[in-house]
């Protein structure tokens, strides 16, 4: 029995395998759809049957992770770097390439951001810090930390939040640097790090350096995760009603 069109299917990637042989991933992604009103399904690295996979989802989300592994945008190495996993990057890149040809609204976290920012052709900074210096704490020794954003004006991510700056919580040590021209900036900090992106080519193809599943208790985070939902079932509803309806 298949969901019903009200119901949007919105899948998660997820960590690689840990030192058990475990796919895993912070349940607060999957707090965030169910409270958002979706049916949250995983999505492990090392699947090959993504056609099949964009059948079935009506959203994506790219979660965070580990660092995307340097000799993907050819960049260099740095000591920071720290657990990069081949077949996660395998994977969610070949989904993001993929997925930029599909439909489904999707929405990136913090290394998923940075995944669909490779995946189009951009870059990474390798070390925040060394860029933008410590007058903005993007990660607070190893754990998050929460800093102001500010949205560019008329963007689709300040008529979500309805603001057009929000406090967020972050962690992470690497950013985007080149963006292609596909994607427009949506956001910075005040360091002048991209906190968030939007495609030209389409809505709903957006990206936050941030960590929305972080922070449900804040309703401006929540708006995030509920407007991918509508926007999701709204994708179901027009593309996968029965023709014969």
């Amino acid at each position: 029995m298949k969901p019903p069109l009200s119901i949007s299917i919105i899948g998660i990637t997820t960590y690689g395998r840990n030192d058990k042989g475990q796919f895993y991933l912070t349940g607060a992604y999957v707090d965030a759809v169910r409270t958002a009103g979706g049916l949250p399904i995983l999505l492990p690295p090392g699947e090959k049957n993504i056609d099949t996979i964009l059948e079935l989802v009506d959203g994506v989300i790219f979660a965070g992770g580990g660092d995307v592994g340097p000799n993907r945008y050819n960049g260099v190495n740095h000591p920071t770097i720290e657990r990069v996993d081949s077949e996660r990057d395998d994977f969610e890149l070949e989904l993001a390439r993929r997925i930029f040809k599909a439909r489904q609204p999707v929405l990136g976290i913090c290394r998923g951001l940075q995944i669909l920012n490779v995946a189009s052709g951009g870059d990474l900074f390798p070390h925040v810090p060394e860029k933008f210096g410590e007058h903005i704490r993007h990660r607070k020794d190893d754990h998050v930390n929460t800093h102001p954003v500010e949205f560019e004006r008329d963007c689709q991510l300040a008529g979500i939040f309805g603001e057009q700056s929000v406090s967020v919580v972050s962690r992470h040590h690497q950013a985007a640097n080149h963006i292609s021209a596909d994607w427009r900036v949506a956001a910075r900090s005040a360091d002048g790090v991209i906190e968030a992106l939007e495609s030209r080519l389409r809505p709903w193809l957006l990206a936050v350096q941030w960590h929305p599943e972080a922070a449900l208790d804040d309703p401006h985070q929540r708006k995030l995760f509920q407007a991918l939902v509508v926007a999701a079932r709204e994708y179901r509803n027009l593309a996968k009603v029965p023709k014969s309806s």
